[in-house]
C-alpha cells in the first residue's frame, strides 16, 4: 500500500512539474473547406466540389523545450458537393437533377502538434508545425433530406501543415476525411457517401 502511495505521489509531483511547463493561449480562425462528396459505390452517382467557409476559435498548449503541444477548436464548417442525381433513373423520374448538398458542421478538432523550433533564432520569425488528430464534427443542418439522411455526428482523420509568423500568426493547410458515413441516400440505402475535405486557414492567436 505504502509503494502504490509513493507511486501515485510521484506521477502527481511529475504531472504537476510538467503542466507548470506549459504555455496556452487561444486565438480567432477563419478560412475555406474544399470538399469532395466520395460515394461508396464509385459510379452510383456523380459528384463535383465544392467550397464553403471556415470560421471558429482555436486554442493550443504548448510544453516548453520540446517542441510538442496540444490543440483544440471549435469551428464553424460548411462542407458542401454538387451530386448529380439526374444521371440515374430512379432519381431524375421523381424530378431531381444536378443538386447541391450542403452540410452545417460544428466541428471539434483535437491534435497534437509538432513545431520545429531549433532554427538558431529564426523561430520568432517563422516556425514550421505539422499536426494530426481526430475532429468530431456535430451536424446542424443538412439540407435535401427528402434524398438523404444524415447522421447527428461524423468522425474525422484529420492531418496538416503550415507555419508559425511572428509568434503570433498561423497559416496552414490540412485534410480530413469522415471515417464513417456523412450521410446516404434514401432512395437506396446502401449508397454511402463520405466527406473529403482539403481546407486551409489562418490563426490569429491572442497575448
Amino acid at each position: 500500500m505504502k509503494r502504490i502511495t509513493l507511486l501515485i505521489a510521484i506521477l502527481m509531483i511529475a504531472t504537476s512539474a510538467t503542466w507548470a511547463q506549459t504555455t496556452s493561449r487561444w486565438g480567432i480562425t477563419a478560412g475555406a473547406n474544399i470538399n469532395t462528396v466520395h460515394f461508396k459505390q464509385n459510379d452510383i452517382l456523380p459528384s463535383k466540389t465544392m467550397w464553403g467557409p471556415q470560421l471558429g476559435v482555436t486554442g493550443e498548449m504548448n510544453f516548453s523545450g520540446i517542441g510538442f503541444g496540444v490543440e483544440g477548436a471549435l469551428l464553424y464548417s460548411l462542407r458542401q458537393g454538387k451530386v448529380d442525381y439526374g444521371s440515374r433513373q430512379a432519381w431524375s423520374s421523381l424530378g431531381f437533377g444536378n443538386e447541391t448538398v450542403s452540410m452545417h458542421y460544428l466541428d471539434v478538432p483535437l491534435h497534437l502538434k509538432f513545431k520545429y523550433h531549433n532554427l538558431g533564432g529564426l523561430e520568432t520569425s517563422f516556425m514550421p508545425l505539422a499536426y494530426v488528430g481526430p475532429q468530431f464534427s456535430f451536424l446542424t443542418y443538412g439540407n435535401h433530406k427528402n434524398l438523404n439522411s444524415y447522421p447527428p455526428v461524423n468522425v474525422y482523420l484529420d492531418m496538416g501543415l503550415g507555419f508559425e509568423l511572428m509568434e503570433r500568426v498561423q497559416i496552414r493547410g490540412g485534410y480530413n476525411f469522415s471515417i464513417g458515413q456523412s450521410f446516404h441516400t434514401k432512395l437506396l440505402d446502401d449508397n454511402v457517401a463520405k466527406n473529403r475535405t482539403w481546407y486551409f486557414n489562418v490563426t490569429w492567436f491572442l497575448k
